[in-house]
């Protein structure tokens, strides 16, 4: 009797080892899967074709802040396209409790030692500039080829950006090259970065053979590769910086936004391993609300929010990231201002009617400060990176760009959707103040970046 006793306790330790071995297994499993998709994502369809990646389609592991300090492991289902608000609620003041403490402000961030490259004017300048010629840039966007669309004046281009104090190193690709052989550069944020980034490429492109030379779309994320110099330019769409409902570049949401202001993941998954990273993010912040639904809150209710505060969630989450991640000795940050529109012609023409179309030549008033330009945003975004001591490299194109009413596409560029005949008989009324004609203004971010690097 007392030995059938024995062997029925020796039974229960095993089958314990053996269930408690199964649940190690299965979390290893889910952790590689999940691991395996963020590493190697699906290619995404064109434009004409789009499909969905795995990383869209199944719930995974996302680390969310909580109260008590600590990090834990969360299965959210991601935002996408069709991810709707089962009701919306006013904010009520909640923030994402990191486990992270920022660095004090510290350094100077903004300029080299005296030398403000952000404080100066624009010459005229028809002997060096053009850097390249539109029509020679197989990169190049139809957003941005005024002259294949129809401009017919190429003034804007020839525009160079003098500093008051020092003069800007001459661009040289073949030395900007040597700068990136064996690393990544990323752009990453809207379509004002994305125009950056394609002005890199145009810059660049030439001094590449073609066939050393390629480019890999994958709808969120574009890798230009150069073979000989074993480097990438690469642009990740993430105009929102943190997870959104807008995330995919063809196929987003812009009448009601919804975005996760403590999931930084989805995208950090794919710039972390970049060595030179240039961010911005503004423009999608000024359509009005946004509304926000937390990683937390499994009923689908939202929180609906001014675009400036959400904006500062944002940027809060981003800034605990780069806290977090990132030794200025082994990684370069950039962070871009706003870049000004000019919708109102009133402000730099009093008295007049009408915005940025048929302007050929820079505002030559120094400081002009127009409402494309949203001052508070630009303190707000100050605090925060105020708070990253070196780890960020602020390039301020805000000023500068002020300047340059002219610079915009206007009508000369190539519209998606059907114009109507009324719109048509008045340019104004569609014209583009926002993007920015190429070669251009963003050229001159890029000659900044290459001042710094």
């Amino acid at each position: 009797m007392m030995q059938k006793c024995h062997k029925k306790k020796a039974q229960f330790p095993l089958i314990a080892l053996v269930f408690f071995v199964f649940i190690i297994l299965s979390i290893l499993y889910n952790e590689r899967y999940i691991q395996e998709i963020h590493q190697n994502p699906p290619r995404e369809g064109d434009d004409n074709g789009h499909q969905q990646s795995a990383i869209e389609t199944v719930s995974f592991l996302n680390p969310i802040p909580i109260l008590n300090g600590t990090l834990v492991q969360k299965y959210i289902v991601p935002l996408d396209k069709s991810s709707i608000c089962s009701s919306t609620v006013e904010y009520n003041g909640r923030r994402a409790m990191w486990p992270i403490h920022m660095l004090e402000p510290a350094g100077q961030r903004f300029q080299e030692e005296g030398c403000d490259l952000f404080s100066g004017k624009w010459v005229f300048d028809s002997t060096s500039y053009p850097l390249y010629n539109e029509s020679d840039c197989p990169f190049m966007s139809d957003q941005l080829a005024c002259r294949k669309h129809g401009r017919p004046d190429s003034d804007y281009s020839y525009w160079r950006w003098q500093p008051h104090n020092c003069d800007m190193k001459r661009w040289n690709a073949t030395e900007m090259w040597e700068k990136l052989r064996g690393k990544r550069l990323m752009f990453v944020g809207d379509s004002l970065n994305r125009g950056q980034w394609i002005s890199m490429l145009c810059l660049l492109q030439s001094t590449v053979p073609a066939n050393k030379r390629s480019i890999t779309p994958q709808a969120q994320l574009t890798t230009f590769r150069a073979e000989e110099y074993n480097a990438t330019i690469e642009f990740l769409w993430a105009p929102l910086l943190v997870e959104s409902n807008s995330d995919d570049p063809v196929a987003h949401r812009v009448p009601e936004r919804i975005l996760r202001p403590d999931s930084i993941f989805r995208h950090a998954s794919q710039w972390k391993h970049a060595d030179i990273l240039v961010f911005n993010t503004y423009l999608w912040w000024r359509q009005g609300p946004v509304k926000l639904l937390w990683s937390t809150q499994a009923d689908g209710i939202c929180e609906e929010i001014d675009g400036r505060r959400g904006m500062e969630l944002a940027m809060e989450a981003w800034a605990d990231w780069v806290d977090s991640n990132i030794d200025p000795l082994k990684k370069i940050v950039f962070f871009v201002t706003m870049s000004p529109t000019h919708l109102l012609k009133d402000e730099w023409e009093p008295g007049s009617e009408g915005n940025c179309y048929n302007e050929k030549y820079p505002i030559t008033k120094e400081n002009y400060w127009g409402s494309g330009s949203d001052l508070p945003t630009m303190q707000m975004v100050d605090k925060v990176l105020s708070k990253l001591s070196s780890k960020v490299i602020v390039l301020n194109i805000t000023q500068l760009s002020e300047y340059r009413k002219d610079g915009h596409p206007t009508i000369y560029r190539k519209f998606w959707e059907t114009l109507s005949p009324e719109k048509l008989l008045n340019p104004s009324s569609y014209s583009d103040c926002i993007h920015w004609c190429l070669p251009g203004v963003p050229d001159v971010w890029n000659e900044l970046l290459f001042q710094f690097l």
